[in-house]
């Protein structure tokens, strides 16, 4: 069996230095209908979502598919005109998350564990990090660089790529809604899965619940 490399990227999307910023579409953003999921691909996102959320006591969120058709459209355009790498989302409207991975496409439950593997390092008492970790994907992570800076975080099985170690809206609190699609890239074969929040999380200093 091949072995599966995770890369995972969490995304800035609303309040570098505090402040939002509308989306901006992409130029060549594909025309065609979204591409369609298995059939419980969107329950299987929203079941691990809601089951990390009920954790540690933070609301479900709901599925709103117009934000799964813009992740759908967001990785198909990764997949035919960028390589399948991730793409870039740091002036969005929305909180997001994504993960590439080798080998095979990635179950929407696995993906989303994945992300929620970093929760083993916050310390939700004084809102921090372990030393020498990141928690940026689960949940918020301090932030004091003057600029959006990338931090590359290696691991034997994990590759991290953190910009602006900003929050996640995973667990956020107020984040009320869910989309998420998956693109495969059998040429390079690998597999990138996006997914958006809204309203984001992202605040700078505050607990995410």
């Amino acid at each position: 069996m091949a072995r599966l490399v995770l890369l995972s990227l969490v995304l800035l999307l609303a309040t570098c230095h505090g402040s939002a910023h509308a989306i901006r579409p992409v130029a060549t953003q594909p025309r065609a209908t979204p591409a369609a999921f298995p059939p419980n691909a969107s329950q299987e996102f929203l079941e691990a979502h809601n089951d990390a959320r009920s954790g540690v006591g933070v609301g479900p969120l709901k599925w709103s598919q117009a934000l799964a058709n813009l992740t759908s459209l967001l990785v198909r355009y990764q997949r035919d005109k960028m390589g399948c790498q991730f793409a870039n989302l740091t002036a969005g409207k929305y909180g997001g998350n994504q993960l590439l991975a080798s080998g095979q496409a990635v179950a929407p439950r696995a993906a989303v564990e994945e992300w929620v593997k970093e929760k083993s390092f916050y310390n939700h008492a004084d809102n921090s990090c372990a030393p020498n970790r990141q928690c940026g994907v689960y949940t918020q992570a301090s932030w004091t660089a003057a600029n959006p800076q990338e931090e590359v975080l290696a691991t034997s099985s994990l590759r991290l790529v953190v910009a602006c170690k900003a929050a996640n809206p995973v667990v956020w609190r107020n984040s009320m809604e869910l989309g998420c699609a998956q693109a495969t890239c059998p040429k390079d074969q690998t597999s990138l899965t996006i997914c958006f929040y809204n309203p984001p999380g992202n605040v700078v200093g505050e607990r995410p619940y």
